[in-house]
């Protein structure tokens, strides 16, 4: 089943020097990818008139110190953690790189070849959903005597292309040759969740790699950020291809960055003939059938379930969901992949047996985010007489050791079942800190909140408002077959301070930060 974002993912082991480096991505058990200050060593042809000599004056070597919140003491600054990547200077004094590499970042020093000292630097933007970022360096001296490099088209299967880069922590410039062997569409490790056009080279990954440039014919046709383990694949890389690069310029063009934008959809391959037949559809190679409609998406209201897709933006779509692109048959997506917030899809659908027309506005399906990893944002939580509270999240979920059938199931189905037309945040009862008042509440450890004195709970900021209401008690109805917890107020609030104070707490609660858009509370509102 094909759709809008991919599903969940699990994490693998570190490299050393990488920082938050996730294991396998797909649906592959045994993949380990590499990321952090990651990169393949792909590469080829250097290009005549100036050659390697001109283009190492675009490469850069990255140091990032940066700092990972701890999801089990949200309060916490986190740890600090320091590794290496690469990038490449475009015009505008602008500087491309991953966003695993400046992700969580607290301080960025930028070294050129030739130039042993290290300029300091600041990200202007970073879209973790496609893995990229751009930075600024604070001396624009350190521009003298650089070139800018340019972007060119998606490089062809079977041609060879040069990887630019720092990879393995080293402090001179490597290059390294790869031939381009596959066009794909596949999961970004970096947030776990979002898919995007990648290209295959067999050449294999390094850490400190990350974020340099793909070189062929004096242009950049890709970035490397990621590949497989030795243990699972050899030589199998993949690149960032120009057409997500330049997507992400077009949208920060403006000053900030709006994510990318889907069809909230999910759908089948038309492969088979008889489900054709009973469709409606004669024999081909064309159309797939819509099996879900995400009421988060920019689809709901246009599409139903069962409706077939022909074309889309006038591309016709093959029976197994692909469409003729850049000299390739690529997934429908990619039609999308190329627009942005506020963007139209035009797409032609056989429904009950009736051909028409469907125009809507495209925009980010918000739910899914959930299961994505975060970066550059705080733990949200809520402390109270104790009791610490705080949303399910990627973040979360995997700090957690244990994990009852209950929250996993609200993890796991959050999107497919659509239980954020319920809880937009799902708020757990994540710790209870030790303490006379709480001595009895461990077993409530991880339940899911539904209620405070009969108020819904669908968000965190739900709770803070009902624990900001005077009570003599507050009574917590929670999910599943726990009893109600009851609070008594006047204990809770003798407790706090010592309670924070013991446990070294700096805040009462953290709101910022929220996945949910303000007005999605007015949508399931509305629909109530």
């Amino acid at each position: 089943m094909q759709g809008w974002k991919k599903q969940h993912f699990e994490m693998g082991g570190a490299v050393p020097g990488n920082r938050g480096l996730p294991g396998w991505f797909g649906r592959v058990v045994a993949l380990v990818v590499i990321l952090a200050a990651t990169v393949a060593p792909a590469a080829g042809a250097v290009g005549a008139e100036g050659g390697i000599d001109a283009q190492r004056r675009s490469v850069v070597r990255i140091y990032a110190v940066s700092q990972t919140p701890d999801y089990l003491v949200p309060w916490a600054p986190g740890r600090t953690e320091e590794g290496w990547g690469s990038g490449f200077i475009i015009a505008g004094h602008r500087i491309l790189t991953n966003a695993h590499v400046v992700g969580n970042a607290r301080f960025i020093t930028i070294e050129k070849e030739g130039d042993a000292r290290r300029y300091e630097a600041r990200v202007l933007f970073a879209a973790h959903d496609c893995d990229l970022a751009m930075l600024a360096v604070l001396d624009e001296t350190f521009f003298e005597g650089t070139s800018a490099l340019t972007l060119g088209p998606v490089p062809v299967l079977d041609s060879t292309v040069s990887v630019l880069g720092y990879p393995i922590g080293g402090d001179r410039l490597s290059v390294t040759r790869g031939v381009v062997s596959r066009i794909d569409y596949r999961v970004y490790a970096h947030s776990g969740v979002d898919a995007h056009l990648v290209a295959q080279i067999d050449a294999a990954i390094n850490p400190g790699n990350s974020g340099g440039p793909v070189i062929q014919d004096n242009a950049v046709v890709g970035m490397a950020f990621q590949g497989f383990s030795g243990m699972v694949a050899q030589n199998v890389g993949y690149i960032i291809p120009t057409p997500v690069v330049e997507r992400f310029l077009q949208d920060v063009s403006d000053g900030r960055y709006d994510r990318y934008v889907d069809l909230g959809i999910q759908f089948f391959p038309l492969i088979n003939p008889t489900q054709r037949r009973a469709l409606g559809l004669a024999p081909g190679d064309y159309g797939v059938m819509v099996g879900e409609v995400l009421r988060a998406g920019a689809a709901f209201g246009h599409l139903e379930t069962g409706d077939v897709l022909l074309t889309i933006d006038d591309h016709p779509i093959f029976s197994d969901g692909r469409v003729a692109m850049d000299n390739d048959r690529l997934l429908l997506n990619e039609v999308v992949e190329r627009k942005f917030k506020g963007d139209t899809v035009r797409l032609t659908i056989m429904r009950q047996g009736r051909e028409m027309a469907v125009t809507y506005a495209l925009a980010t399906p918000w739910p899914y985010l959930m299961q994505a990893r975060e970066y550059d944002v705080r733990p949200r939580f809520v402390l109270f007489g104790g009791v610490l509270f705080q949303p399910l999240s990627n973040g979360f979920y995997n700090a957690l050791q244990s994990r009852p059938v209950l929250l996993r199931y609200y993890y796991s189905q959050f999107l497919m079942e659509e239980l954020y037309m319920t809880y937009p945040e799902v708020v757990v009862i994540s710790r209870v800190l030790p303490d006379p008042t709480t001595s009895y509440l461990e077993p409530f450890v991880h339940a899911i909140v539904e209620a405070v004195n009969d108020r819904p709970v669908r968000t965190l900021e739900d709770l803070a408002r009902a624990f900001a209401q005077p009570a003599e008690f507050y009574v917590l109805r929670l999910l599943g077959d726990h009893p109600p917890l009851v609070i008594e107020a006047r204990a809770a609030q003798a407790a706090h301070q010592r309670i924070r104070q013991q446990y070294g707490v700096t805040r009462d609660a953290y709101l910022l930060d929220s996945i949910v858009p303000p007005e999605w509370m007015e949508t399931i509102q509305n629909e109530k």
